[in-house]
């Protein structure tokens, strides 16, 4: 009876350890007697009791490490502290396991010195202008370095990088000095472009009414040319009918010269203080002096 017990208890420790059940995105690493002997991927895996153990566990996932923050000399003398995240994954889980006592602490180690050595040949105003850079040059180095680690680098991202106290109050104050001197900058230029639209707005008005004024005087000139042209013709008219009626009369001579006078008259009564007559016209006044005698003592015999 005891003797079955027994055997029932070392059959199923003898199942226990000889099936085993890996999971997803996992690999065990199986060692017989002290030897690397086999991968066992996801899924049932049997092995040996006694002769057969686990090595290890290797998860296949992408994983993160968090480098602890460390403290990087720069090229102009300026200590800072940099913190830093590394995303890698195992590719080969028997040299991650074998090539190497810590998979975690090599990554770190290397990742630091490298941080040190890059950063170093850098300036600080460099070093927060270039993260980029600084991520891929390290992310290079380091899968190149763990490659035969079994492990591939997928990315490195420098999460912080912090100043001492002095040196950060000392950017801060060329920060503000740079950003009110953009607005200075962006102020006069804003005044310049202003005054030169309001110039040009100026010099436009000052151009139209230029135009404007010309055309009204051009059009008032030929107003009163057109006005003289028509009293001219007009006048024209007028002599010309004149004529026409005093060369139908077919006048004698004393009622031309009655007409002088008339003209005369009419000329006498003008703004100006002198009056010239022609000789011409003398005699005619004479003539017509004596035919007025005559009329005067015809009329007074008629009386």
């Amino acid at each position: 009876m005891w003797f079955l017990v027994v055997l029932l208890i070392f059959i199923l420790v003898v199942a226990f350890k000889s099936i085993k059940v890996v999971k997803q995105a996992e690999v065990y690493i199986i060692e017989r007697l002290g030897k690397f002997h086999k991968i066992a991927d996801a899924g049932l895996t049997i092995i040996i009791p006694f002769f057969d153990h686990v090595r290890s566990v290797v998860s296949l996932k992408q994983q993160t490490m968090d480098i602890p923050p460390q403290g990087v000399i720069t090229k102009d003398n300026v200590t800072i502290t940099i913190d830093t995240v590394v995303f890698y994954q195992i590719t080969d889980p028997a040299k991650a396991v074998y090539e190497i006592q810590s998979l975690k602490k090599g990554i770190e180690y290397l990742a630091i010195t490298t941080i040190r050595d890059i950063v170093g040949k850098m300036d600080l105003d460099e070093t927060f202008s270039s993260r980029d850079t600084i991520n891929q040059r390290l992310r290079t180095i380091l899968d190149e370095a763990t490659d035969k680690w079994g492990c591939k680098i997928d990315r490195v991202e420098i999460k912080d990088i912090n100043p001492p106290a002095d040196i950060r109050d000392a950017m801060e104050k060329q920060m503000n000095a740079e950003r009110n001197k953009r607005a200075m900058i962006l102020q006069a230029e804003a005044e310049r472009q202003s005054a030169i639209t309001i110039a040009e707005g100026r010099k436009e008005a000052a151009i139209l009414d230029a135009e404007a004024e010309k055309e009204a005087k051009i059009r008032k000139a030929a107003g009163e040319a057109a006005a003289i042209e028509r009293v001219a013709e007009a006048k024209a008219k007028e002599v010309q009918m004149v004529y026409d009626a005093i060369k139908k009369a077919n006048p004698d001579d004393k009622l031309v010269q009655l007409k002088s006078l008339e003209a005369l008259e009419e000329v006498a009564k003008g703004d100006a203080n002198k009056v010239f007559i022609p000789f011409d016209a003398t005699s005619a006044l004479g003539s017509l002096g004596a035919m007025k005698e005559v009329l005067t003592d015809s009329k007074k015999k008629k009386e």
